[in-house]
Formats: C-alpha cells, sequence, structure tokens
C-alpha cells in the first residue's frame, strides 16, 4: 500500500489518548487507549501499534502523523510550566498584576484573581522607552539589559518573555535584549519577544500572550522532541504536524518556536471536524459539546463556518472569549477557535462541599487512578462512576473490553461520598450528579452561544468525546435543543478532525486607522507584505489560499470584531463592504448598530492554508456493524420513568426509520444514550440523530 493512501492522527487527551486512520476510500480506522501522563508518547505509540496491526502495514507506511494535544493547557491550569522571567519597559514591571478593572464575579466581592505566571521577583526593568509612533524617546540601556540578564541566570529561570512599551511598531528595542539575553543566559533557554509572539497593541494583552508562550515554552519543546524521538525509534520517520488552536495544522518545529498556537490544540481539532463533516451530512448551524475524561468543551459554528477569536483567556476554572465575562483567566491574544471550557468531566471528582451541596470538578482523577469502576486504586467518586451506576455505562469493560470495568466499585463510591452523608438513595445520588454534571456543562455551551446572542434552540448538539453521547439528549432538553447528532467515530472524533484540517499559518500587524480615510494603498501595501511573510514561513509545493481579515471596532470601544476582506486589490468599494459586514456583526453580537459611529482598523491578519490532498469523507468505520444480537440492561432515568429494562444496540441497528426510546448505543469509543420520549435514526452520513420529545422542551 502507498504511503499516501492514509493519514494518521492522535490527540491525548486527560484519560485516554485517540488515533485515528483514515484511507483515500474514506474507512476510518480507530483506536483507544489510556493516556500515559508518565510519558505521553507512549500512549500514542500503542494506539499506532494497533491501528498498523489491523492495516498490517508499518510505521513507516505513514508519510504523516497529525498531533493534537493538552499539554500546554495542562501547563497552565495545574501551574506546571516553565520557571519564568519577563523584562518589560521601566515602570512597567505590574502590567501583569494590573491586568484589566473587570472581574468575572461581580457578587464575590473576596474574589481573588489567579496569580501571575510570573511572580514579582522574576520581573525586571529596563530602561528605554518609544512614542506610539515606535520613535525612540530614550534608548536602550544595553548595560542595564545585560546586568538583568545576569540576574535571570542567577535566578535560574528557563523561559524569559520580552515586552517593550510599542514594540509592535518597532521591534528595535526588542531584538537587541532578545540578543543580549542570548549571550547572558545558558543555552537552552527560552526565549521569545512579543514583537514575534504578538505585534500588536494592547500592553496587558500582549504582556500576558507572550508570557504564556515562554510559561509554556520549555513544557511543549521538550515534549515534541521526545515524542519525535520516540516515533523516529518505533520505525516512524514522516513529518508530525501539530494542530494549532485556529484550527490549521503547522509542523512541530515551528509550533515550538510559537508554542502558544497550540493551547486549545484538542479542542479545536474537534470543532474542525464538526464543521467539515456537519457541513457534508447537511447540518449548518452547529453547536459543538465535547465532553471528555477532564473537561467538557463547546463551541459555535454558524453557516458552517467556525466561530474565531483572538480575545481567549485561559485558566480561572473556566476556558473562554468573551467581551462581556473577562479577567478570570490569562489573557491570550492569538487566533483561537472560539472554545468554552469547564472542567466537567467524565473523570471528575463527585464531594459534598461544607454546606451539604454535591460538587462536581475541577479536579480529575484523570488517566491514573481513573474512576473507582476502573478498579485502578481509584477511591474517588466521579461522573463516570455514575453513569456505571445509573445503567448508562456497560458494568463490564469499555472500549471493546479493553477497560475492564468493575460496578460494585463504582457504587461503593457513591455510597461513600454522596449517600453516607446525605442519607440519598445510591440511584437518586448518581441520577443526581448525573444532572449536576449537566447543569456546570450548560455554561460552556451558554458562554458561546447565549453569551454571543445566540439563542441555542436555533442549533443543532452535535456531541463528541468519550462521554458527550451520555449526556448530550439530557443537556439538549435543558437548553430548548431539539436535536442531537452523535457522528461516527464520536468517542475519537478530535484525532478525526485532525484528519480532514488544513495546513495553515497566519500572522497579523497591528495598524490603526479609519475607514472612512480612504486608505486602500496603505491598506493593500499592508497586506501584501504580510502575505509575503506568511509564504516565506511555510513549506508547500502548491499554492496555498490567502484569507485576509481585520478587526474593526467603534472607535472608542474596548473591543474589535473580525471581519473578513473580500478577495481581489482593496478598493474604496472594499472599506464599504468591511463596513457593512462589521455592522453586521455588530448587531448580531451586542443587537444594535451605531449609526453615527466612526469605524476604526486596529490589525490585520493574513491566513496561508492548504486543504487535505484529498477531500475529508468518511464512508465507512472498521467495526461498525450489527450483530442482530437482542441484549438489555436496566437504566434510571429520574423519578418520572423510573428504572427501565433498555434495549442495548449498536449504532448500525439503527435504520433511516425513527425508533423510540429508550435504548443505549454502544461502540468502541464511546456510549450514546437515548432517553424515554425521544426518537433516534442513523442518516445517510452514519450519524445518530436524536430527536427530543415536544413535550421535553421548555418554553422561554
Amino acid at each position: 500500500m502507498q504511503t499516501t493512501d492514509y493519514r494518521i492522527a492522535a490527540d491525548i487527551g486527560g484519560t485516554f489518548t485517540d488515533v485515528a486512520c483514515l484511507s483515500s476510500e474514506g474507512q476510518l480506522i480507530t483506536a483507544k487507549v489510556p493516556s500515559t501522563p508518565h510519558d505521553y508518547a507512549e500512549g500514542i505509540l500503542v494506539g499506532i501499534g494497533q491501528i498498523v496491526e489491523q492495516l498490517g502495514l508499518e510505521a513507516g507506511n505513514f508519510g504523516q502523523l497529525l498531533h493534537a494535544s493538552t499539554i500546554a493547557t495542562n501547563a497552565i491550569l495545574e501551574s506546571k510550566g516553565a520557571k519564568t522571567g519577563l523584562v518589560t519597559t521601566e515602570g512597567f514591571r505590574d502590567v501583569l498584576e494590573l491586568r484589566r478593572i473587570r472581574v468575572p464575579r461581580l457578587y464575590e466581592p473576596l474574589y481573588e484573581k489567579p496569580a501571575p505566571l510570573v511572580p514579582r521577583r522574576n520581573r525586571y526593568e529596563v530602561a528605554e522607552r518609544l512614542d506610539a509612533t515606535g520613535a525612540v524617546v530614550q534608548p536602550l540601556d544595553e548595560a542595564g539589559a545585560r546586568a538583568v540578564g545576569r540576574a535571570l541566570a542567577q535566578a535560574g529561570v528557563e523561559a524569559v518573555a520580552i515586552c517593550f512599551l510599542h514594540s509592535y511598531v518597532n521591534p528595535e528595542h526588542e531584538r537587541a535584549v532578545e540578543r543580549i539575553l542570548r549571550e547572558e543566559l545558558p543555552e537552552g533557554c527560552f526565549i521569545c519577544a512579543s514583537y514575534d509572539v504578538l505585534p500588536e497593541m494592547r500592553e496587558y494583552e500582549r504582556t500576558s500572550t507572550t508570557v504564556v508562550n515562554a510559561y509554556v515554552g520549555p513544557v511543549v519543546r521538550t515534549y515534541l522532541e521526545k515524542l519525535v524521538q520516540r516515533l523516529e525509534a518505533a520505525g516512524f520517520d514522516g513529518n508530525v504536524l501539530m494542530m494549532q488552536s485556529s484550527g490549521g495544522l503547522l509542523d512541530v518545529a515551528q509550533v515550538q518556536e510559537r508554542p502558544a498556537t497550540v493551547v486549545e490544540s484538542g479542542p479545536a481539532a474537534g470543532v474542525v471536524g464538526a464543521a467539515r463533516l456537519g457541513m457534508a451530512a447537511g447540518y449548518k448551524d452547529i453547536i459543538t459539546f465535547d465532553m471528555g475524561g477532564t473537561t467538557a468543551k463547546a463551541s459555535l459554528i454558524q453557516d458552517g463556518c467556525v466561530t474565531a477569536t483572538d480575545d481567549y483567556e485561559v485558566g480561572g476554572g473556566i476556558s473562554m472569549s468573551s467581551a462581556l465575562a473577562k479577567g478570570g483567566g490569562y489573557a491570550l491574544r492569538l487566533p483561537i477557535i472560539d472554545v468554552s471550557e469547564v472542567g466537567a468531566g467524565g473523570g471528575s471528582i463527585v464531594r459534598i462541599d461544607a454546606g451539604g451541596v454535591l460538587k462536581i470538578g475541577p479536579e480529575s482523577v484523570g488517566a491514573v487512578p481513573g474512576p473507582a469502576c476502573y478498579d485502578r486504586g481509584g477511591e474517588h467518586a466521579t461522573v463516570t462512576d455514575a453513569n456505571v451506576v445509573l445503567g448508562y455505562l456497560n458494568p463490564i469493560a469499555l472500549a471493546g473490553g479493553t477497560v475492564p470495568v468493575k460496578a460494585i466499585r463504582a457504587q461503593e463510591a457513591i455510597t461513600r461520598t454522596v449517600c453516607d452523608p446525605t442519607g440519598i438513595d445510591l440511584l437518586e445520588a448518581a441520577y443526581g450528579i448525573h444532572r449536576v454534571a449537566n447543569a456546570t456543562m450548560m455554561r460552556a455551551v451558554k458562554a458561546v452561544s447565549t453569551y454571543r446572542g445566540r439563542n441555542p434552540r436555533d442549533f443543532t448538539l452535535l456531541a463528541f468525546g468519550g462521554n458527550g453521547g451520555m449526556h448530550a439528549a439530557a443537556l439538549a432538553r435543558e437548553l430548548n435543543i431539539g436535536r442531537v447528532i452523535v457522528p461516527p467515530g464520536a468517542g475519537v472524533f478530535s484525532a478525526v478532525g485532525l484528519l480532514v484540517a488544513d495546513y495553515e499559518m497566519g500572522r497579523s500587524l497591528s495598524l490603526s486607522l479609519l475607514l472612512k480615510d480612504g486608505e486602500t494603498e496603505l491598506l493593500e501595501k499592508a497586506f501584501s507584505d504580510l502575505e509575503t511573510s506568511v509564504l516565506e514561513g511555510m513549506t508547500y509545493e502548491t499554492t496555498p489560499t490567502l484569507t485576509r481579515s481585520v478587526q474593526l471596532r467603534y472607535k472608542g470601544q474596548g473591543s474589535e470584531l473580525g471581519v473578513v476582506v473580500p478577495p481581489g486589490v482593496i478598493v474604496d468599494e472594499t472599506l464599504n463592504l468591511l463596513s457593512a459586514g462589521f455592522e453586521t456583526e455588530h448587531k448580531r453580537s451586542y443587537g444594535y448598530i451605531n449609526e453615527t459611529g466612526l469605524i476604526e482598523l486596529v490589525s490585520l491578519r493574513v491566513v496561508a492554508s492548504l486543504p487535505p490532498a484529498r477531500a475529508p469523507r468518511v464512508s465507512g468505520i472498521t467495526g461498525l456493524v450489527d450483530t442482530g444480537e437482542i441484549v438489555t440492561r436496566k437504566a434510571y432515568f429520574g423519578s418520572s420513568s423510573g428504572l427501565m429494562e433498555t434495549p442495548v444496540i449498536t449504532r448500525m441497528a439503527l435504520s433511516d426509520t425513527p425508533r423510540s426510546g429508550p435504548m443505549i448505543i454502544e461502540e468502541y469509543e464511546g456510549t450514546t444514550i437515548v432517553p424515554p420520549d425521544c426518537t433516534a435514526w442513523r442518516d445517510s452520513h452514519n450519524n445518530i440523530v436524536i430527536q427530543l420529545g415536544a413535550e421535553e422542551q421548555q418554553d422561554g
């Protein structure tokens, strides 16, 4: 078989590592193995081994490995990044501490923001100053910069971020200090300047983004270097491409230079897959719901297009983008698919707090030891344990028998954690855990829909991840969403998304002007120069597609909206179209248009992309058959329905004729629950379609 006939992809999650392979005929082959936190490459190699065994190939037969990982995100959430230093303009040492005046919790006066990623003792000032045009007001004190370098070396920092005032206009001082630090600091110290990471205005956001880049730099670099070494030792000699937060793939060598671009790597892959494969199946308006072992994530797809943002916060309990609710995490102003994330997954820990209230997450048992029902030494009750007690999950084994389950361990954990302290019945306790998890995950869905001026009921919920299918119907009911889609390979769908993603590189540039001034020649030249810079950084055989966009706002506004620039040379009509596009998006996002407001351009962006060699399509999935075997087990659907004898079927047992629930649809990668009063069928693309009964949806 030819190497080009297959693409292979691996996505590392907190509990499982998912591997997927797509043949030129559209046949999908998948593997799901426990993640290996001590050496994540080990889990990838095990998964690849299962794939190549099914195909009768060797690792060397694949020319590319497409990869997504939560390694950068976890480094931030768990405070396990590098020991980082910051070098900034004299007088701006505390920008990270001051942040913005807004806080995410209005009625919590004792709320404390997360500690800065760089403690004050490792933040150093250098005498220098530029004005807003880039002109030198105060020359750089090179001797002072060298002294700072020696102090950083003595402090033992592993990474340094450089961020000077107005360097996005003139990077001269940052370049000089970067050169000095490379001379003074040990070889291997990760050093980055804001001009290379984010050459745009907004002092706090630029500083924070550069610091995040430095903080995760050594972690990502070490991880990717070891991964490539392990793959080469196993016989894989192809290229490794990694998913960026923007939804495009990039060579790992370039990712190591700007590691902040992969902070939301895994979630982005799933959203790309949902947009591409959802559109192919005729679903244009989608809310994605990705529930894994550690977190639950949501994103919005409208008219087949993913929703992107460059105003994102990571950490602080919920990673999200919002102009209305921010201040709880670390600002990351890079192009990111707008994904909202909360700490509620299958492995999220259940507890009763001091007030006797049931709480779930954000702490997770992870891959090791895992939920109590896995019988690997885990004692904490989790959402997965509740789903086993409810009868939703197979009480014997998961993932095709590769993950043994002991239901008695789940019962013991929930009894000990919830029933004994509260006196609640076991089934009611488990059902309460299930519902509280859904309530927690609603925050993620609302963050990308309601908080964006979109009504969830106008969308279809597309559920994936190892646990997405189990909670999707109940979550949709709470949100008044009438239809749920569970795609083939849902349990490994982020890996599937990698297979259909583009190879992509983007760059931005700060440029401030009013659209009414008609600076068409200036804009065209700026875009042309930016396009040249982007193409020089890419490796390609066919000409990439170039997409231009701008960030616009009403003059005096505090946040911007992105608008795509129409193709062709920029002329006066282009500016008119940009104004109209901005007003349409402003109306949709905020509910009004400022008829007299002047529209201001803040920054430009160019993205060059190359699609996969073959159009993405999934025509079949290995092992997707109807055994014809009729099996049932008791499942609990709340006090109104009680404990019901429920058919356990496969995806292929469904036809295009709607079938009434309740049903449990078991697959190798995951389980889908169809509650009572719902109907389900399988469409022509092998998606499970769940229609909620009208009586289940609430008005208002």
